[in-house]
């Protein structure tokens, strides 16, 4: 199992559209699902929540919830579905997620969180792993230590991905939580420093690749997720970078490209073309023409009967050679900007 690069669980960005994008830009990276809680898994509809492209490998399903046999059993159905690993929630501060006993909340209550991942990994053979921060609301700087080796001893998890700042439960939005609390890196350092056995990935506050490979001399992988999302070509260098695979790399245009059947696939299903397009509005940025390219897409993109071409006609605003990158011999030269494509189905 490798977590040497991985773009972090996000609700209402990481579903499996945003991922199908993010996997045309690194093959390497591993993804995540967004926050699903039990209940939702256990009696939702499984197609709708849990599906996901068989090009998404590797891909984890992140679970919230703190009932052992719930967790186990949605642990069970993530697995049954082809997920290649399961995270429990540990940081996550909303409203709807403190009141459900889950998330964040769950630091205070490390005993329990290793319950929940003994069952959960006595229930399934794929890795079990946890996404936690480094403490809560008045926990002192040791919360994280305590936390992790308390969740280690009972369940045997070996990798704990670390947001690296404290989660307020009062006084703080989400969105303030993930921008206020100050970022301790270091926290993370000595918690890897002390546990060399573990797997520590370090999450919070990292702004690309550059960064990311400066914390690999410390950690054993990094996790983006904001910057990953609004400006998603980054992960276009992270298999050269990271992984150390040869070969150019795709261009913002052959992005667009390489999604165009797939959108054509969701039409065919009944979705409309804004759940792909949501999704790569930061795909052209700093590139002239952004602007005109995010405008299209705003303007045309929920219109009813939008179609691939509202994506390619976008791409047409922004100058093939303002963007860089070298074009892979395999991929057309020019894209349909009238008409439907033909669909393409698994």
């Amino acid at each position: 199992m490798h977590h040497r690069f991985s773009v972090a669980p996000m609700m209402d960005r990481t579903d499996r559209h945003c991922r199908f994008l993010h996997r045309q830009l690194t093959r390497r990276a591993r993804l995540y699902t967004e926050m699903l809680t039990t209940g939702a898994v256990i009696h939702g509809r499984r197609g709708h929540l849990l599906g996901f492209d068989a090009g998404e490998h590797p891909v984890a399903l992140q679970l919230g919830g703190s009932d052992p046999a719930e967790l186990a059993e949605a642990a069970r159905i993530g697995e049954a579905e082809g997920y290649d690993e399961i995270n429990l929630n540990c940081g996550c501060p909303s409203e709807r997620v403190r009141s459900g006993r889950f998330g964040a909340a769950l630091m205070a209550e490390p005993d329990r969180v290793g319950r929940c991942l003994d069952i959960m990994r006595s229930a399934v053979s794929v890795p079990v792993t946890v996404k936690c921060r480094i403490g809560i609301d008045d926990q002192d700087d040791g919360a994280l230590m305590r936390f992790v080796e308390a969740v280690h001893a009972i369940s045997g998890v070996v990798v704990f991905v670390v947001h690296a700042r404290k989660a307020w439960l009062r006084g703080l939005s989400p969105k303030e939580n993930r921008e206020i609390p100050p970022l301790r890196y270091d926290k993370v350092a000595e918690l890897k420093h002390a546990r060399p056995d573990l797997t520590v990935v370090l999450n919070g506050g990292i702004a690309g690749v550059d960064a990311v490979e400066d914390h690999l001399k410390r950690f054993d992988g990094c996790m983006l997720g904001r910057a990953a999302y609004g400006n998603p070509y980054l992960l276009a260098e992270v298999d050269r970078r990271l992984f150390g695979m040869p070969g150019p790399v795709p261009t913002r245009h052959e992005v667009v490209e390489s999604v165009l059947p797939y959108c054509e696939r969701l039409l065919a299903d009944g979705i409309g073309l804004y759940a792909m397009a949501r999704h790569m509005v930061g795909l052209f940025q700093g590139c002239p023409g952004a602007r005109a390219y995010r405008r299209h897409i705003a303007e045309h993109a929920c219109r009813r009967g939008a179609g691939p071409e509202v994506l390619a006609e976008a791409a047409a605003l922004v100058p093939r050679e303002a963007c860089g990158g070298r074009r892979r011999a395999n991929v057309p030269a020019s894209v349909p900007t009238t008409g439907r494509l033909m669909s393409v189905r698994h």
